[in-house]
C-alpha cells in the first residue's frame, strides 16, 4: 500500500460505474490519491445493506461494470475490495440451494445455525444466558428462524440482519467460498482486501462471539493466503481501542476508528489531551480516517464494563450532545434506534456538519488525519465537504444514508470549486509530496490547548502546530533543503 491519501467510494454514488471513477481519478481528482477502495460492487450493490450482503460475491454488478473495468482501474491505480467475511445474502445461490433441499444441500455447512454452536435442547435455560452474552451490533436476538421449503424449520445465526446469513467460515464450503473470491480479486488486479464484520466469523459457546483467539487464529490464516496472492490486508473491527491495538500487533493493518471522535472531541473542548495521549499508543501500522460510510464510531473511545476508554464518561457524553447541536439535531434523526440503523453505536452525519459546516474547524481536523500515524484515508463525500443527505434518509428511512449522497456530475464541478475543497486538494498534494511522512512522528509536548507533531526522515520534515483556542493551524514542510510554510485558517494560503 502507498503511503498516499487514499479515496474509498462507492462506485453508483460518487461516479454512476468503474469507467466514471476511473474518469474522475483522470481528471478532476487527478494526482490526488496512491489508492482507491471500492465500496462493495458485487451483484447487487443496492441490496439490504447497500452492497454489504451481496447475493454473488464472484460477479460485479453489470450496472457498474464488470472484471475487465476493474482490471482497466486496477492497473492503473492501487485498489483495494472488500472481503465480506462474516455473511451473505439470503438471496444468495447458495442458501437458495439450502432453502430447496435442505440438510442435502452441498452448501448446508455454509451456514452457520444456532445448533452449531449451542447444543442444547430448546428453552435450556443457561444456554439463553449465553445468548444474551453474545457481541452484537444491533438489538434483538443473533438468529432468525427461517422455515425451509420442505417446511422444516432452523435458527440461523444472522448477526446483522435477517437478510444477511452468517457464513460457518470454518466449514470447508465456507473457506471455500472465501478462498473463490480471493482467487476472483487476484485475477482482476486487486492490490488490497479488506476484511469486513472479520471480528464476528467465529463464535464459541460461553463467549461473547466476537474477536476470541479462534478469531486471530483464522485472521492469520486468512491474511497469509491474501499474502499469497501479493495483496494487502486491511482488517475492519469496531471495538474498545484496547482491542484495537492488540489486533493490530497480530495482524498486517487495522483502521484507527478512534480518530474521528477524538478529532471531533479536541475541536469541541479546545483540549488536546486525549488525542496525545492516544496518539503515544495508537497503532502505527493503520489506515486512519475521519468518515467512512458507516457513522462516526463511539464505541471505540468510550468505556467498556470495567475497561476505561479514551474518553471518559462525561466527554463521552458531552461529544454526543454536541454533535446532534452542531447538525442541528440532524445527526439525531439518523442515530441510534432513530432510523434502520444496523449499528446502534455509532452517529450519523457527515464530518463536515458534525462541526458545524465550519471550514476553519474542517480543515484542521483533516490536517490532524494527514499528520496523524498511518495511511490517511478520505471518503468521498468528506472529500467534497457535502452536508448531511436529509432528502435521502427521508425517502429511504436509511440513517446511514445521510452519510451516502448521490453526486452527479454538476455537482461534482460544483464541489471542487467550493474553496474549503480546494484546500483540502492542497494538504492532500501536501501530504503526498513529503517524504517525511515515511519517517518517525513526534508528539511534542506542548499546552493542554494546542497540538504540535512533527515528522522526521533525514533531514526533510513536516510538522503541524494547532492553537485550539484560536483555531489556527500552521505547517512548515522542509524537502530537500527548501522550506515551505502554510496557515489553516477558513482556507489554506501560503505564507511567506
Amino acid at each position: 500500500m502507498h503511503n498516499a491519501v487514499q479515496l474509498i467510494t462507492y462506485v453508483d454514488r460518487l461516479a454512476v460505474d468503474l469507467s466514471g471513477v476511473a474518469a474522475l481519478l483522470n481528471h478532476e481528482f487527478a494526482g490526488l490519491f496512491g489508492g482507491v477502495h471500492l465500496l462493495p460492487y458485487f451483484t447487487p450493490y443496492d441490496g439490504a445493506d447497500a452492497g454489504f450482503d451481496p447475493a454473488d460475491h464472484l460477479v460485479v454488478d453489470t450496472r457498474l461494470g464488470d472484471w475487465a473495468a476493474l482490471r482497466q482501474l486496477s492497473d492503473q491505480i492501487y485498489v483495494m475490495s472488500d472481503v465480506i467475511v462474516n455473511h451473505v445474502s439470503s438471496h444468495s445461490k447458495q442458501f437458495q440451494d439450502v432453502m430447496q433441499h435442505g440438510d442435502k444441500s452441498e452448501y448446508w455447512d455454509m451456514f452457520l445455525k444456532r445448533s452449531d454452536v449451542f447444543e442444547d435442547v430448546s428453552g435450556d435455560i443457561s444456554v439463553d444466558a449465553e445468548v444474551k452474552k453474545v457481541y452484537r451490533p444491533r438489538p434483538g436476538s443473533p438468529f432468525t428462524t427461517i422455515t425451509l421449503d420442505d417446511g422444516s424449520s432452523y435458527d440461523f445465526w444472522t448477526t446483522f440482519s435477517p437478510q444477511q446469513l452468517d457464513i460457518n467460515v470454518e466449514s470447508p464450503a465456507g473457506r471455500a467460498y472465501l478462498e473463490s473470491i480471493l482467487t476472483k480479486f487476484e485475477q482482476a488486479g486487486v492490490q488490497g482486501v479488506r476484511l469486513d464484520a472479520a471480528g464476528y466469523a467465529i463464535k464459541r459457546r460461553g463467549t461473547n462471539c466476537f474477536m476470541l483467539p479462534e478469531t486471530f487464529e483464522f485472521l492469520a490464516d486468512l491474511q497469509n493466503s491474501a499474502s499469497r496472492r501479493n495483496m494487502d490486508v486491511l482488517v475492519e473491527i469496531h471495538s474498545h481501542y484496547q482491542t484495537q491495538v492488540e489486533i493490530a500487533e497480530r495482524v498486517s493493518t487495522v483502521y484507527d476508528f478512534a480518530l474521528p471522535p477524538l478529532v471531533l472531541h479536541t475541536l469541541f473542548s479546545g483540549n488536546a489531551t486525549a488525542l496525545k495521549a492516544w496518539f503515544s499508543i495508537s497503532p502505527q501500522n493503520c489506515i486512519n480516517v475521519l468518515d467512512t460510510h458507516d457513522g462516526i464510531g463511539i464505541v471505540d473511545v468510550a468505556r467498556s464494563g470495567q475497561r476505561s476508554g479514551l474518553l471518559t464518561d462525561e466527554q463521552t457524553d458531552a461529544l454526543v450532545t454536541e454533535i446532534h447541536h452542531r447538525t442541528d439535531g440532524d445527526s439525531r434523526l439518523a442515530s441510534g434506534q432513530a432510523a434502520s440503523n444496523l449499528d446502534i453505536y455509532q452517529i450519523n452525519t457527515t464530518f463536515y456538519d458534525a462541526l458545524g459546516r465550519s471550514n476553519s474547524l474542517y480543515l484542521l481536523a483533516r490536517a490532524i488525519q494527514f499528520f496523524a500515524p498511518g495511511v490517511p484515508q478520505v471518503y468521498y463525500v468528506g472529500l467534497l465537504a457535502q452536508e448531511n443527505d436529509m432528502d435521502l434518509l427521508e425517502r429511504t428511512g436509511v440513517g446511514r444514508d445521510i452519510n451516502r449522497h448521490y453526486f452527479d456530475a454538476q455537482e461534482i464541478q460544483a464541489a471542487v470549486r467550493k474553496p474549503v475543497v480546494e484546500a483540502l486538494f492542497k494538504l492532500i498534494r501536501l501530504r503526498n509530496a513529503a517524504s517525511a511522512f515515511s519517517g518517525v512522528l513526534d508528539v511534542i509536548d506542548g499546552t493542554d490547548n494546542s497540538l504540535e507533531l512533527g515528522w522526521t526522515q533525514g533531514a526533510n520534515t513536516a510538522r503541524l502546530s494547532i492553537d485550539f483556542l484560536q483555531s489556527v493551524g500552521d505547517i512548515t514542510i522542509t524537502e530537500n533543503g527548501e522550506i515551505a510554510r502554510y496557515r489553516i485558517t477558513e482556507t489554506l494560503r501560503s505564507v511567506t
